[in-house]
C-alpha cells in the first residue's frame, strides 16, 4: 500500500537511494509479519508462547531501525576548530585555585562541623566550573 500510494502521487525515490527504499520496504513487510506471529502467539498460547518470537521480533524492528538510519543522508562533518594564535593560562590555573581551594574548605568544613565553610567550598568548585570553559 505504501509504494502504491507513492506512485499514485507520482513520488518516486531518488535513483541513489532506491536500494535503500527497497530494504526499507523489505525490513517494514518482515516486522509486520513477524508483529503479526507474535500476536498470534499471544492469542493462541498466552504469555508462555511468546517467548519462542520474541527474539524475531526484536530483531525486525532492529532491521526497520538499521534501514532508516541508512535513509537518512549523512551528516556533513564538523569543521576541526582552529586553534586559539594566543591562549592565556589565567582561566585554567583561576580554576585550579578555586577547585583546590574549594575542596579543602568542603573537607575540612565536612568534618569541623562548619556548614558555612564546606558551603563556601561548594561555592569555589563551582565557581571554577564557571570560570574555565574548554
Amino acid at each position: 500500500m505504501h509504494t502504491a500510494s507513492e506512485r499514485a502521487y507520482g513520488l518516486a525515490p531518488p535513483a541513489e537511494v532506491e536500494p535503500v527504499h527497497a530494504e526499507l520496504a523489505a525490513a517494514l513487510a518482515g516486522a509486520r509479519d513477524a508483529t503479526a506471529e507474535l500476536v498470534e502467539a499471544v492469542d493462541e498460547g498466552g504469555r508462555e508462547a511468546v517467548v519462542a518470537y520474541l527474539h524475531e521480533w526484536r530483531g525486525a524492528l532492529f532491521r526497520v531501525r538499521l534501514a532508516r538510519l541508512r535513509l537518512t543522508a549523512p551528516r556533513p562533518q564538523q569543521k576541526a576548530r582552529e586553534p586559539e594564535a594566543k591562549r592565556s593560562l589565567r582561566a585554567p590555573l583561576l580554576a585550579f585555585a578555586l577547585t583546590f581551594m574549594g575542596a579543602f574548605a568542603f573537607a575540612g568544613g565536612a568534618l569541623a562541623g562548619l556548614w558555612p565553610l564546606w558551603a563556601a567550598g561548594l561555592l569555589a568548585v563551582s565557581g571554577a566550573l564557571i570560570v574555565y570553559k574548554p
